[in-house]
């Protein structure tokens, strides 16, 4: 992960301190960084591919051992032919999800790197120990999110949750409620929108050698 906070975060229910982390949204320090992203976000919402390309780094990083640039990128945004393992309505709806995800990514706060490389969003800075698998670690992105001692909408409010990283250790994709783990040893269940994983989507804009901001980065995983 990232430099600026180190997490008193452990694996087993040892209890360490809870800590929050609010989002500090950056990006309005250099308004030429705000009119960037406000334009690729509307060529993202309009699904323009040409749009989008013209204004990715040449070797845009997409995915841990591919090979980046705009040839991988246009293939992720494209509803093209499906693969042997693929029909048409699953490449139509991984393309979606690609597009949804990177929309939605360049939506959240975030934060100037010691580059000066704007990244989103906000919590990948934090900094997970070593002991923590971090496909386990989820960020809570919204303020007195409800933990509750049951999956359902209607079980009892065990406390209020605001920006902490919390361990799911059988997350559910289909489920809308998940079962997770404080720092301080807690447990209950919170609703799965709330939920962003710590090995999630991240994007990152920097500013080319012409002085001109580009999408370079834009990736999950460790």
């Amino acid at each position: 992960m990232r430099y600026a906070f180190l997490l008193a975060l452990l694996c087993n229910p040892a209890l360490a301190d809870r800590q929050s982390f609010p989002p500090v949204n950056e990006a309005e320090r250099d308004v030429t960084l705000v009119s960037f992203r406000a334009n690729l976000l509307n060529m993202v919402a309009e699904r323009d591919i040409e749009g989008v390309l013209s204004v990715a780094c040449p070797d845009i990083y997409l995915s841990h051992g591919g090979n980046g640039g705009p040839d991988e990128l246009r293939e992720y945004l494209t509803p093209g032919p499906a693969t042997s393992e693929q029909d048409d309505d699953d490449r139509e709806k991984v393309v979606e999800t690609f597009w949804s995800d990177l929309e939605n990514t360049l939506t959240q706060p975030g934060y100037f790197n010691e580059d000066g490389e704007f990244w989103m969003p906000h919590q990948w800075q934090l900094t997970l120990p070593a002991s923590l698998d971090p496909a386990l670690a989820y960020f809570v992105t919204a303020q007195d999110v409800t933990l509750r001692n049951a999956p359902n909408r209607g079980a009892a409010i065990l406390d209020l949750i605001s920006y902490e990283v919390v361990i799911i250790r059988d997350f559910s994709p289909i489920a809308q409620y998940q079962r997770v783990l404080l720092t301080d040893g807690g447990q209950g269940y919170m609703h799965s929108d709330f939920l962003w994983p710590m090995t999630g989507y991240r994007a990152a804009l920097a500013k080319s050698e012409t002085g001109e901001w580009q999408l370079c980065t834009f990736v999950s995983g460790d």
